[in-house]
């Protein structure tokens, strides 16, 4: 359906468009001549593009491999203010167009998929650093800014926002608050959303709103910015966002340690905690496969034989001799507990090295197998071993490797069912389609879900029930419904289009 979808799509593009409306098959008006100079008319005719399928198809997908997810929008819109934005959702609101925001594009879900056409609102001309306020130790920005580039104007103040997700490279931070995003230091300092204490938003009404602000403390009403932090696009598009910072840590140590068994890996994780009695700001997984193949990928000299399971630790602070004898003392459980080899790093370029291994993990499954399903499942801490030997039974009941990462510390694991060569498309679809259904069952049977920061999208949209009672499930609907009572904005994520509250 959506491979029809993108060559009828790719049709239209090559064709002049026609005046009057035409509705799609979902109800929405198609993009007309009219739209597209009113949108000209707004954010200027060098940031609207409906007549290049190049930058149509940059705009239809997002990081999920394959078309199954894609489609393409019909016009690309690129505002650069809160006012540009409002038109744009006003505008389409009168005329009935699906609007889709869209930050880098770095998702794993579709969410900032166009799967209805209509606008792509990409936010990536809204990307200024507005106000770096030392004193009350917030940062306000624009949805576009870059992860990495915020780290980098903090570090002369001795600040950082400790809620980075791992693609700090090149996701923007508008997309990180939109998915709620997640990443290595998460089990010490918590994801996105905990940062989080503003936002500017335009409405899916095009009403401007702000919610929140530099407040440490605020609880006046409903609390909508936390509401707001992880919609996906489906409740509002974020034109400012007001993030808390934190003093940087001045002393870190990485220790990298590799195990025979996956079991004596995942083992440390609680006995760090409760024999340790201390929280590491990391703890990253790689299973045998995921570990050996990025090590020789990068030509690293760290040994790879017989070793099943690494672990990537990581301790920080602002005392080097406390951090020095927390490292020494996680590399002692990891050799207790049966660690094959240990390596530590005290500088940045040692741990930059560690880390490294672990950040190119999801692009080298991608060429090892182009057609593959990262998934974002996380269960209790405590619930890691069963699932991974879960996994791994799920895994040689389809005879489809699964290999796996993610982050130990918080129970969020990238599990990765990749396509073998041989299977058709269709097949594998098939197989895919019942495999998710085994992993995320027993994910919530384990008290898991099927989504620590990945999102939704409609990647997933089709196995909430799996993991959600109906009544909740219907909570959120009304508030979609209530709040984006003509559906423009990013429909079809999290929910179908058909499902009433």
């Amino acid at each position: 359906m959506f491979i029809n979808s993108l060559l009828s799509r790719a049709l239209l593009i090559r064709q002049p468009f026609h005046s009057g409306v035409r509705m799609s098959s979902q109800g929405y008006a198609a993009v007309t001549p009219s739209i597209i100079e009113a949108l000209i008319r707004i954010c200027g005719r060098e940031h609207v593009t409906a007549d290049d399928a190049g930058t149509l198809r940059k705009y239809g997908h997002d990081q999920v491999p394959g078309d199954k997810y894609a489609h393409l929008p019909e016009v690309v819109v690129k505002p650069q203010t809160a006012q540009e934005v409002a038109a744009i959702v006003q505008l389409a609101n009168r005329a009935l167009i699906p609007v889709t925001p869209r930050a880098a594009g770095s998702g794993l879900s579709g969410g900032a998929v166009p799967i209805y056409g209509g606008i792509l609102l990409s936010v990536e001309r809204m990307d200024r650093i507005l106000d770096i306020d030392v004193a009350n130790l917030m940062v306000v920005v624009e949805p576009g800014v870059i992860t990495n580039q915020l780290d980098n104007a903090l570090r002369p103040h001795g600040l950082f926002f400790a809620g980075y997700p791992m693609s700090d490279e090149f996701c923007f931070i508008g997309g990180n608050v939109a998915e709620n995003a997640g990443g290595g230091r998460a089990i010490k300092y918590g994801v996105t959303g905990r940062y989080i204490h503003g936002l500017e938003m335009v409405t899916p009404t095009g009403d401007i709103v702000q919610l929140g602000g530099k407040r440490v403390k605020d609880v006046t009403g409903y609390d909508l910015v936390h509401l707001m932090v992880g919609s996906e696009g489906t409740l509002g598009i974020f034109t400012k966002i007001f993030v808390r910072l934190l003093p940087r840590p001045t002393a870190r140590v990485a220790i990298l340690a590799l195990f025979a068994q996956v079991a004596d890996a995942i083992a440390v994780v609680p006995r760090v905690v409760t024999a340790g009695r201390l929280v590491p700001t990391a703890v990253e997984f790689m299973d045998r496969f995921c570990y050996g193949r990025t090590v020789e990928s990068l030509k690293e000299s760290f040994p790879t034989q017989d070793i099943g399971a690494a672990l990537l630790l990581e301790v920080d602070g602002n005392r080097p001799d406390v951090v020095a004898a927390e490292a020494e003392m996680i590399e002692a459980i990891c050799c207790e507990l049966g660690a094959r080899a240990t390596f530590v790093a005290r500088d940045e370029p040692g741990i930059e090295r560690f880390w490294k291994i672990r950040k190119q993990i999801p692009w080298v499954l991608k060429r090892t197998s182009p057609v593959h399903s990262i998934e974002d499942i996380v269960v209790p801490i405590a619930a890691i071993p069963p699932l991974v030997a879960a996994l791994d039974r799920i895994g040689q009941a389809y005879d489809t490797r699964i290999p796996v990462f993610g982050h130990a510390g918080d129970g969020n694991l990238h599990a990765t069912p990749m396509k073998d060569p041989a299977l058709s498309d269709l097949r594998w679809e098939e197989k895919l389609h019942d495999l998710l259904k085994e992993i995320y069952a027993v994910t919530a049977q384990l008290g898991g879900t099927i989504s620590g920061e990945h999102g939704i999208g409609h990647k997933r949209r089709d196995y909430m029930h799996l993991v959600m009672e109906p009544a909740q499930i219907d909570m959120m609907r009304r508030i979609k419904q209530a709040l984006d009572p003509r559906n423009i904005l990013n429909p079809g994520k999290i929910f179908a289009l058909n499902e009433k509250a």
